[in-house]
């Protein structure tokens, strides 16, 4: 069977099942089971059985539940309102003043939580009001917001980063460290574009607050537990004493420490952390498992060799691969979250970055930017459903604040692939 009559069949099948409101997860499994009924005699339930265990029955995976209860953690407790007190004073001298705290917050509380929409959504609940009640610029605020939550995903650890490592095997360890570059890159450039908004119209973010050195010295200790549980989870990490699984458990035992110390952690808050942990993790095991399914399908057919030997055929330059491979995840990403995007894609995707040169750790942190753009594109957009929770605006009024963020992604991303080593060379040091 050709490679065009697979690929027209496997994606007919997959748009049909994600039109019909079917779970995505379920989705994935449903056109796993359609491609090997239709081109094999391979017993697809047999496979299925053999994928759920191997998914799931590992280690590595138990990551990712620990990091998404360490997140519900200190979303619930009063460590993620500490935080914006604490950096408000040392960052109020800047052009556009607090709205920075947008990305300061979000860096901090990426570096713990794991979650985009996690960092998005205890960021926003502090910032927003706040910067409302200084009238600051609304899509200035909400914008930055959009685009710093992000960062949840790129400042290590991350959530996507495990879900790659584990489907590309590649050492999710160098995958955390290979992100801190970038996410400070990326950072700096949301930073720096609030910079020259507010330079040039200064109106954007007036304000009068006025803190002395003192009072600076005296918030320290309220962005403390955030900078300890950096430490403790990252620096166990780095430091070869836990795997990123112990790191996890590391952390979600400090963050129960501080939550408790802050007085906030009641019974029935801890039910809510419970409760939402347990629905997040196995939305995301299901539709690893189903990703993971259809990779394995994909196999069977033999798709990523045909591809790859098409491709390879077109003699496209390694970069006018990454053209192409951009513009189909910015579509992709329109349509599906980020987990989706790495497993559906990776069986195809990977081959052929490989063969053009590149590095499969570069192209884990190309794939959590891509994820990013898609964390911030209507129509499924989680971020811009996270913001649109809290204030009136819709959801499209929403991704055009973020449109500049949009931008600054993309070009971070034409940078790192010029410019590889900006990404490998601090893994490849340690």
């Amino acid at each position: 069977m050709s490679l065009a009559v697979v690929s027209i069949t496997l994606i007919a099948l997959l748009v049909l099942f994600l039109g019909s409101t079917i779970w995505v997860g379920v989705s994935l499994f449903l056109v796993g089971i359609g491609g090997l009924t239709f081109f094999t005699s391979s017993p697809p339930m047999t496979i299925m059985n053999n994928i759920l265990w191997n998914n799931t029955n590992s280690s590595t995976m138990l990551a990712l539940p620990l990091f998404i209860l360490m997140g519900e953690i200190l979303f619930r407790s009063k460590i993620s309102e500490n935080l914006f007190k604490g950096l408000t004073p040392w960052i109020s001298f800047l052009p556009g003043r607090l709205i920075h705290v947008n990305i300061a917050a979000s860096s901090l509380f990426a570096a713990v939580s794991g979650s985009s929409a996690a960092t998005t959504a205890t960021v926003g609940k502090i910032t927003i009001p706040e910067l409302s009640k200084r009238n600051y610029d609304r899509s200035l605020s909400l914008g930055s917001l959009a685009g710093a939550g992000t960062l949840g995903f790129l400042i290590p650890p991350s959530m996507m980063m495990i879900v790659y490592g584990i489907v590309a095997d590649v050492s999710i360890g160098k995958l955390f460290i290979a992100g801190i570059v970038p996410g400070i890159i990326l950072a700096t450039g949301l930073s720096g574009y609030i910079i020259i908004r507010c330079l040039i119209n200064p109106s954007l973010a007036l304000g009068d607050e006025k803190y002395s050195w003192t009072y600076r010295f005296k918030t320290l200790p309220l962005i403390l537990p955030v900078i300890i549980l950096i430490a403790l989870v990252l620096g166990s990490i780095y430091s070869g004493w836990a795997t990123p699984t112990e790191a996890a458990s590391v952390g979600v035992a400090g963050s129960l420490v501080f939550a408790l110390f802050s007085r906030t952690l009641t019974i029935s808050v801890f039910k809510e952390v419970l409760l939402a942990t347990v629905k997040t993790s196995t939305m995301i095991m299901l539709i690893v498992a189903g990703a993971s399914y259809l990779s394995v399908v994909v196999g069977y057919l033999n798709m990523p060799a045909k591809l790859t030997s098409f491709v390879s055929e077109l003699g496209l330059s390694s970069y006018m691969l990454i053209v192409i491979l951009t513009i189909m995840y910015v579509i992709l990403g329109t349509l599906l979250d980020g987990f989706s995007m790495i497993v559906m894609t990776m069986p195809l995707a990977l081959p052929l970055i490989t063969a053009a040169g590149f590095d499969p750790l570069w192209f884990g942190i190309y794939m959590i930017f891509m994820i990013e753009v898609a964390q911030i594109t209507p129509p499924v957009g989680f971020n811009l459903f996270v913001i649109n929770g809290m204030v009136e605006e819709d959801i499209l009024t929403i991704a055009r604040y973020a449109m500049p963020s949009f931008f600054i992604i993309l070009l971070i991303v034409a940078v790192i692939t010029v410019f590889p080593e900006i990404i490998l060379w601090l893994p490849n040091k340690m």
